[in-house]
């Protein structure tokens, strides 16, 4: 199939994009600031033609955003898919930090929040190798002791990916990196140590 696009490809407000493959369809998601709701969930065929099927964060206790200045609240997320969950990590700067919601259908119902607790940076993003681990990376603000990245590794409970319904929770030890610090393992707000 032909497709030709023209610029703007989505006209308006829609800064820092991420994209996700899923059979023939994709699934972007970009940075919403202070707005609510937060995270709009875009979809699209042929990568040129959007429309918008959800935001991943729509209800008051998923988005914090008390006593945000216009260019605080969420910054750079990133939309992953694996083994039938869809994934978002994003950045609250005003609140809580780095955190990664899920849902089973990118146009929502999408989980609350959970925060990464230790995780530094901006704009993280995750990878799922093909064992089963979910590896993060984050952008430090003002560099670090990585060059600015912060490269980690999360398991949950078996092999699980973090935040996977029915995962249980619990913390999630990082690993470090070479050249690098760990993030800090992933825990449900609320959730049991182990």
């Amino acid at each position: 199939m032909s497709v030709t696009a023209h610029n703007p490809i989505m006209s308006g407000f829609y800064p820092d994009p991420s994209i996700c493959g899923v059979g023939e369809d994709f699934y972007l998601v970009n940075s919403t600031f202070a707005y609510f709701p937060g995270l709009p969930i875009m979809h699209s065929k042929d990568l040129a033609h959007w429309e918008q099927i959800g935001n991943a964060c729509e209800r008051i206790s998923q988005l914090p955003l008390k006593g945000a200045g216009h260019s605080q609240g969420l910054f750079a997320p990133s939309i992953r898919y694996h083994d039938g969950t869809y994934y978002v990590i994003c950045t609250n700067v005003t609140f809580g930090g780095n955190f990664i919601v899920t849902a089973r259908d990118p146009a929502g119902p999408w989980s609350e929040p959970h925060y990464i607790r230790g995780a530094e940076g901006i704009d993280p993003s995750l990878f799922f190798d093909r064992d089963g681990k979910c590896y993060s990376l984050a952008d430090l603000r003002g560099g670090g002791p990585s060059g600015g990245a912060i490269p980690g590794r999360s398991s949950a409970g078996g092999g699980k990916a973090p935040g996977r319904p029915g995962s249980g929770g619990g913390a999630i030890p990082g690993r470090p990196m070479p050249g690098g610090r760990p993030v800090p393992g992933y825990r449900p707000t609320g959730g049991k140590k182990k």
